[in-house]
């Protein structure tokens, strides 16, 4: 069977390998559509955390069960599913506390692990999501919605907050669909006007600014009347966001920081401590948070295919990755089909 490998920093090869086997609690899955998302473009770069190479990507995941192993009674040949990425230990403080996702010795397909750009791939029964009332498109975006909605969660929105969300690309479109559905008031913020435009048309959100245009902090103050954002959330990853973020939150607030960056931030600390701030990070997700992100795609509560912009058939990625970091090409998620 083909899979697409990142051998090192800017370069995928196609490669072939044997069948893989199944273990009594294992179900292999054929896949069926690959998302492709920021660890993706930061591992083909060479500036993903947590990384090391050669490495088969890929953890926004949609397949159909091609066979089980004999001890699995949750789920029959044909079934769609969805896949959680997370491979937590179930023993240490934080699993013990109801946190896998922040697990010590956490496992992420496709981070620390071989992930889903394969034709096929074996996984424990428990990590599957039961997914036949779903398109394979709406599957496939589960995990970085379920980020969002872990975020959202973490942070303990309400209709009463005004939010800024920093980053318009899809962890960050997901946090505002969501902020929008708990009744926040969102502003969003990012350096691209495609991007501006596509939260305005797709989600509804009136106040948005190009941070490149002018001075951001005078607007949100503008826009608010002073008071500022009660919850920042960066989904850009990006050192200069991070660690302007702080200037947009009111006094008693929270910064959330969902994006991830490879190396050190500095905060002017009398800034951040007159604020009271509360500085949370948002890592991952949980079942809780798939759960719900799964809910509300039933309910067609996001717009999943205008979300989708560009989808390729699987082997011919590599020939259009370098294509997908370039911002004028309009990408907000690419995605690969496998038809067989």
């Amino acid at each position: 069977m083909k899979y697409i490998v990142c051998e090192e920093p800017g370069q995928f090869l196609i490669k072939e390998k044997q069948e893989p086997s199944l273990e009594r609690d294992q179900v292999l899955i054929q896949m069926k559509r690959i998302g492709i998302c920021g660890t993706d473009l930061h591992a083909y770069q060479g500036n993903q955390p947590f990384f090391q190479y050669p490495r088969i990507l890929g953890h926004e995941l949609a397949g159909e069960v091609a066979q089980v192993g004999a001890g699995v009674t949750d789920f029959k040949l044909g079934d769609r599913v969805g896949i959680m990425p997370y491979v937590s230990c179930g023993v240490c403080i934080a699993c013990r506390r109801g946190k896998p996702n922040c697990c010590t010795s956490i496992q992420v397909l496709g981070v620390h692990s071989d992930g889903g750009m394969q034709e096929r791939i074996v996984l424990s029964q428990n990590l599957l999501l039961p997914a036949n009332h779903l398109e394979w498109e709406e599957i496939a975006v589960l995990e970085p919605l379920a980020i969002s909605a872990h975020a959202i969660r973490r942070s303990q929105v309400t209709s009463a907050d005004t939010v800024v969300v920093m980053g318009c690309g899809p962890i960050g479109i997901g946090v505002m669909a969501f902020a929008q559905l708990e009744g926040a008031r969102v502003i969003a913020l990012d350096v691209q006007d495609s991007r501006l435009e596509f939260v305005k048309e797709e989600l509804g959100i009136k106040d948005t600014v190009n941070v490149l245009k002018g001075d951001p902090q005078a607007r949100i103050e503008e826009l608010t009347d002073g008071d500022m954002a009660q919850i920042v959330y960066d989904a850009t990853g990006n050192k200069r966001a991070l660690e302007s973020g702080i200037n947009y939150m009111s006094h008693g607030g929270k910064f959330v920081l969902v994006g991830l960056f490879k190396g050190k931030l500095t905060y002017h600390h009398p800034s951040i401590h007159a604020k009271e701030t509360s500085l949370l990070c948002s890592r991952n997700a949980t079942r809780q948070d798939f759960d719900y992100v799964m809910d509300k795609l039933n309910q067609k509560a996001f717009p999943v295919n205008s979300f989708v912009t560009h989808t390729v058939p699987f082997l011919d990625m590599p020939q259009h990755f370098e294509d997908w970091l370039k911002p004028e090409t309009g990408v907000i998620k690419a995605m690969l089909e496998i038809s067989s």
